[in-house]
C-alpha cells in the first residue's frame, strides 16, 4: 500500500531511515548490512508525505540519490546524524539546514571508488569506438564495418586529462597505465609526489592547459556552486578538436546543450556520460538522440560489490556514532562555504 513503511529491529535502538525508495533486492542487501543493532525504516513507496512521517522519529537517515530536503528535515525532530551512502553530499542534501541545526553529516569513502573508475574507463573505450551507435545500427540491420573506421580512435597513446585527482581520479590513472597514455591532471587540493607522478606518467598542470591539450577529458569532482557548468560552451570551444569528454561525476558540471552542439558539428569526437543535469533526463534532452554519445543511467557506482561495501561502512559508522565513538569521515559544514 502506498505510503507504508517497513521497520525491523527494536525501538530502543537507533532508528535509521533509508531515504530512497528501492527495489526489494536492494532492501535485502540493506537489511543484511544493517544487522540487528539498529531499527531500520524502509519506504514501501516513493511517497514524500510518508517520508516525512517516517523521518519524524528517526535518529539517523541514510541518503543516496534521493535528495534530503528542508521539508524532510523540518519533520525530523529527533535527527542527530545524516549519513551519505556515497560522497556527493553537496547536491543531495540541504546541507545549510543540517549545518544550522548542528546535525552531524558523514560520507562513505569506501565502495564506489573502484566501480566508478572502471566505469569511467569503459566509457572512454566505448566513446572512442562509438560503441552505442555501432550496436544500435547493427540491430537495425546496418553493417558499419567501414563507416566508423576513420572516426574511431584507440585509447593507447592518447593524452588523458583528469579534472579532480581524488580517490576516483587516482584509480582512473592507475587503470590507464596499461594503455600507455600520457596523463595530465588539475586539482587545487591535490599534488601527487614526484615518484607517483612518474609511475603513473601523470603531470600536474593548470585547467586551461589540460582543456586545450587533452585528447580525453574526464571529470571527477563534486557539484557545487563553483563547479556548476565548469565545462561551459566557452570551455568546450577551447577543447582540442576531435577530443572526447567523459563525465561519471555529476551532470551539472557540463552544459549539455553546448556539448550536444559541439558533438553535432564535429568539434568533439564523442562523449561518455553517466550523469545528467536533470535525472532522469527529460525526453527532449538532445543528447538522448545524439549518436556521438555513450549514455548510462547514473550507474557508475551501481555494482553489488560497491553497494555491499558502502552499506557495511555506513552501518558500522552509524553504530559507532550511537555507541559514543568518534564518527568517521565527518564533514565539517561550519567550514564549508560553497
Amino acid at each position: 500500500m502506498a505510503g507504508e513503511i517497513q521497520r525491523t529491529g527494536s525501538t530502543n535502538r537507533p532508528r535509521v531511515l533509508y531515504l530512497s525508495h528501492a527495489p526489494e533486492d536492494i532492501y535485502d542487501v540493506v537489511r543484511r548490512m544493517a544487522g540487528d543493532e539498529v531499527d531500520l525504516v524502509l519506504m514501501d513507496s516513493n511517497d514524500d508525505a510518508a517520508r516525512c512521517a517516517a523521518i519524524a522519529d528517526c535518529d539517523a537517515v541514510i541518503v543516496a540519490s534521493y535528495r534530503l530536503t528542508g521539508t524532510h528535515l523540518a519533520a525530523a525532530k529527533k535527527l542527530q546524524l545524516v549519513h551519505h551512502q556515497g560522497v556527493g553530499w553537496h547536491d543531495t542534501t540541504d546541507w545549510q539546514t543540517i549545518r544550522d541545526r548542528d546535525i552531524k553529516l558523514a560520507i562513505t569513502l569506501s565502495g564506489s571508488t573502484i566501480s566508478v573508475a572502471e566505469h569511467t574507463l569503459m566509457l572512454m573505450l566505448a566513446a572512442c569506438r562509438h560503441l552505442s551507435h555501432a550496436d544500435a545500427e547493427l540491430r537495425k540491420g546496418k553493417w558499419l564495418v567501414n563507416a566508423l573506421r576513420t572516426r574511431s580512435r584507440e585509447v593507447m597513446g592518447r593524452t588523458v586529462g583528469i579534472i579532480g585527482m581524488g580517490r576516483i581520479g587516482y584509480q582512473v590513472a592507475e587503470r590507464l597505465l596499461p594503455f600507455g597514455t600520457t596523463g595530465l591532471y588539475c586539482d587545487p587540493h591535490v599534488t601527487l609526489d614526484a615518484a607517483t607522478e612518474q609511475r603513473l606518467n601523470m603531470h600536474k598542470t593548470d585547467f586551461d592547459t589540460l582543456i586545450s591539450t587533452s585528447d580525453i577529458v574526464t571529470l571527477h569532482l563534486p557539484l557545487m556552486a563553483s563547479t556548476h557548468n565548469i565545462i561551459s560552451k566557452d570551455i568546450i570551444d577551447r577543447m582540442k578538436p576531435g577530443s572526447v569528454l567523459i563525465n561519471a561525476a555529476r551532470g551539472g558540471l557540463v552544459d549539455e546543450g553546448a556539448l550536444d552542439l559541439a558533438l553535432r558539428r564535429g568539434h568533439l569526437q564523442s562523449a561518455g556520460l553517466d550523469v545528467f543535469e536533470g535525472e532522469p533526463p527529460s525526453d527532449d534532452n538532445p543528447l538522448l538522440a545524439n549518436p556521438a554519445c555513450i549514455l548510462t543511467p547514473h550507474i557508475a557506482a551501481g555494482t553489488r560489490d560497491a553497494l555491499e561495501q558502502k552499506l557495511a561502512a555506513v552501518f558500522d559508522n552509524i553504530k559507532r556514532f550511537f555507541d559514543g565513538q568518534p564518527l568517521e569521515n565527518e564533514i565539517n559544514l561550519h567550514q564549508h562555504q560553497d
